[in-house]
């Protein structure tokens, strides 16, 4: 009989987040015996991508596990991702979501994370792109791709992705590997992140791979959202109250399924409250297109 896949679990945790202790809890009981959990808390001073990449030296496991320290893996979400690759030879990476029962409360961490889940639940199969929250690659892929690119600020698993998928390599979303996140989000984080940490990076790696995608986020009924998102805030800032109900009936209209998940999971009253809140997310990866269109020129015309 041919030995079971040997899984190498990787998280970055160089800023010793509290919910480290849960993270690493969950992976322990998920692994198999003969898997093992790479933590790196150390330097300090190193990214994310960094820190993946000094794990991922280390490691001795035929696949890759990458898991957020703010993610609890499922029980079963090990096991799935090792029969996944079992199962399927061509197989080179393949990455899942988090659930819909968030470990933070309050309406903006409930939304934000529920949003998350939602996106992935609804595009499942073959992907071009790739997440770091809890995905995992054949050992032998990410090395000879040479890893995360250390360059690249916050995005690393999408350029990771987008590299990977240009070698024609297989990448499968399957949304039934899951954890729980633990993130706790405000207005505030959750801005500077679909801003900062989301927006500018995603446009500028698009323009940087010459790729045009409307995979996840990036979909038609999302770029609609985000047309109706701006007329809303627009409409608001003008005082009319008529074209801000009919941008938020529309922005509603447009995003059916993951309202009636809202609706499930948070009630009338909280439900009413994403409106807005979904509202400004698009605001912020709108208003992030020209500067990440700037940060790519920027980058361009330094490398010459």
């Amino acid at each position: 009989m041919n030995r079971a896949l040997r899984l190498s679990v990787v998280v970055p945790a160089t800023n010793r987040p509290p919910t480290l202790e849960r993270c690493t809890a969950a992976i322990e009981a998920a692994c198999a015996p003969d898997d093992e959990l790479i933590l790196i808390d150390g330097p300090e001073d190193a990214s994310a991508a960094q820190a993946r990449n000094l794990g991922a030296g280390r490691a001795v496991g035929d696949v890759l596990v990458f898991v957020d320290s703010d993610v609890e893996v499922h029980p079963s979400s090990l096991a799935a991702i090792r029969a996944a690759f079992e199962n399927d030879s061509g197989l080179d990476a393949i990455f899942g979501s988090y659930d819909d029962a968030p470990g933070t409360p309050g309406v903006v961490s409930m939304f934000r994370n529920l949003l998350h889940h939602h996106v992935h639940h609804t595009a499942p199969g073959p992907a071009t792109t790739f997440w770091t929250g809890l995905g995992a690659v054949q050992r032998k892929a990410f090395e000879a791709l040479g890893g995360f690119d250390e360059n690249v600020d916050y995005m690393e698993d999408i350029d990771f992705g987008m590299r990977l998928a240009a070698t024609d390599a297989r990448i499968v979303l399957d949304p039934r590997i899951q954890g729980k996140h633990l993130k706790r989000w405000t207005v505030r984080s959750m801005l500077v992140t679909d801003f900062a940490r989301r927006g500018v990076p995603w446009v500028a790696l698009l323009l940087r791979h010459r790729r045009s995608t409307s995979a996840l986020n990036l979909g038609w009924s999302h770029r609609l959202s985000a047309l109706a998102s701006m007329a809303g805030v627009s409409a608001v800032a003008l005082r009319r109250p008529h074209a801000a109900l009919l941008a938020a009936g529309a922005l509603v209209s447009l995003n059916l399924g993951f309202y009636r998940l809202l609706w499930r999971k948070l009630g009338p009253l909280e439900t009413a409250v994403s409106v807005p809140l979904h509202a400004l997310h698009y605001v912020a990866g709108t208003v992030a297109v020209p500067f990440g269109i700037l940060r790519h020129l920027r980058t361009r015309r330094a490398s010459k």
